[in-house]
């Protein structure tokens, strides 16, 4: 026999329930609650006391103006006028207690039929428990009462029955009940809804990261659009995603490029070594066999060690040692190294360096780069009709920006951004030296400092520009002459 689908139902339920108090939002709503909750017990509580203490103050005040009245109904007219007076009072309607007994407690006129023994006997104002006259001797009402005694030992009794402010009491105290009872279930049905709210778009959060953990690195988290504190995790999230998506192209473009762009000069390398093994008797042409093997193996490394570089410098893992430097000094200290290539080629070097141009970074990096920038310069500007290059740092909008313009043939707009990356190489510049990595690892390297590197139209050739962040507390110096 089957079992029923109503214990898996219910369990479901539950399981569903333990999930939802066990959520952040709900333990806060609940926090909440219960501060909430405190709050207004402790609000309600004292308005009851304060409530109170009003009513007990009014009902003294009123049995002291009962108690002044008869006093001077007693100067003037004695016992006899007094009793006349509490006679007509009692029988009035109404909450005051009226009370003259002899001196022995023997009941004279009033509306109090009877009191707990030893009442008239305590001075001052009590709390007290009696009964009318019409109520058959039951102690069941309340009263706050006066004695004072008269001469030749009678007693006057003037009072105040409380039965409006136990009303009062008892109303407050139900209004308290279920305002209590009302906050309660108001805070958990809202701590429920919030709690669903959250769960759900937790769930949902949970449902996409799953999917990008089995393999679809496209997918991405929704934004509600409200802007709140799921919103700003999803958005740094996919943020994160976006720079992993990157890296991994990375990793794949460069393992493509690796197996096509290296495989001719590894081809090439294998030949030479096969042809000196083959043809070499000449102990020279071994030599020179060699020689050419270990250039192209020079270059090779040369390539490994700027891929090397580049991955690091993507990764973020190269950011040991930054300090704060001259980026200006360091323009032109790589400008002063290639003054003797430019001369050799034929190329007017010239360095326009603003200086006191700190940045906090890498001189390393900084100096590889603009020696990247310089190199191509020279050697894809020295064929122009005025072969220049300058070399230029300033201060721009609070960045630092390193540029190196050439009169060279330039790049077309449309080929610019495919450039920087890796192994990419124009038609143009296939029959000059290279592996076209430089442009990528300086672009590597503006990431690294959090700045750009953007190609511009020189009109005529190319101007290369790294624009770097620049500490807040720098202010631009004079251009040095």
């Amino acid at each position: 026999m089957s079992p029923p689908a109503v214990p898996a139902a219910q369990d479901g339920v539950l399981a569903r329930l333990g999930t939802l108090f066990r959520t952040t939002a709900f333990k806060l709503s609940l926090a909440y609650l219960l501060v909430f909750a405190a709050f207004a017990f402790f609000a309600l509580g004292y308005v009851a006391w304060n409530a109170r203490r009003v009513l007990d103050d009014q009902i003294v005040s009123t049995i002291e103006a009962e108690i002044n009245g008869l006093s001077d109904q007693y100067a003037s007219g004695g016992l006899r006028r007094l009793v006349g007076v509490v006679e007509r009072r009692a029988r009035e309607p109404g909450a005051s207690l009226y009370l003259v007994t002899t001196p022995a407690g023997e009941h004279v006129v009033g509306n109090v039929e009877a009191l707990p023994p030893g009442t008239l006997a305590q001075p001052g104002q009590v709390e007290t428990a009696y009964a009318r006259s019409t109520d058959n001797d039951r102690l069941d009402h309340r009263a706050i009462v006066r004695i004072f005694t008269l001469p030749g030992g009678f007693r006057l009794l003037v009072g105040r029955d409380v039965e409006e402010r136990d009303r009062l009491r008892a109303v407050i105290g139900r209004a308290f009940a279920w305002s209590l009872m009302l906050v309660v279930g108001l805070g958990f049905l809202g701590s429920w809804f919030i709690a669903q709210r959250v769960l759900k778009r937790v769930d949902h959060m949970t449902e996409i990261t799953r999917s990008i953990m089995a393999g679809d690195l496209d997918g991405r988290l929704t934004l509600a659009g409200t802007g709140d504190e799921l919103d700003r995790l999803a958005s740094n999230l996919n943020a994160m995603l976006d720079r992993i998506g990157e890296l991994m192209r990375g990793m794949r473009e460069v393992s493509d490029n690796i197996a096509h762009d290296l495989k001719t000069p590894l081809t090439r390398l294998r030949n030479k070594a096969d042809a000196a093994l083959r043809e070499g008797s000449d102990p020279d042409a071994l030599r020179a066999a060699l020689e050419a093997n270990i250039e192209e193996s020079d270059n090779l490394i040369r390539v490994f060690n700027a891929l090397l570089m580049i991955a690091r410098l993507e990764a973020g893992n190269a950011r040991e040692g930054l300090a704060e430097f001259d980026a200006g000094a360091v323009a032109l200290e790589v400008a002063e190294l290639y003054e003797a290539v430019a001369e050799e080629r034929g190329v007017a070097l010239e360095a326009q360096i603003q200086d006191g141009l700190v940045l906090h970074g890498s001189r390393e990096l900084i100096g590889q780069a603009m020696a990247n920038l310089i190199d191509n310069a020279l050697k894809y500007g020295a064929a122009a009709a005025e072969p220049v290059v300058r070399v230029a740092a300033r201060r721009e909008d609070g960045d630092i920006v390193l540029s190196v313009a050439d009169r060279g043939e330039g790049i077309p707009e449309a080929e610019r951004g495919r450039v920087l990356e890796r192994f990419v190489r124009l038609e143009t510049a296939r029959t000059r030296p290279g592996f076209g990595l430089g442009l990528s690892l300086v672009n590597a390297v503006a990431r690294l400092h959090q700045g750009t590197f953007t190609l511009e139209d020189n009109a005529p050739g190319l101007r290369a520009v790294l624009r770097l962040p620049a500490p807040r507390d720098q202010a631009p110096k004079e251009i040095a002459a």
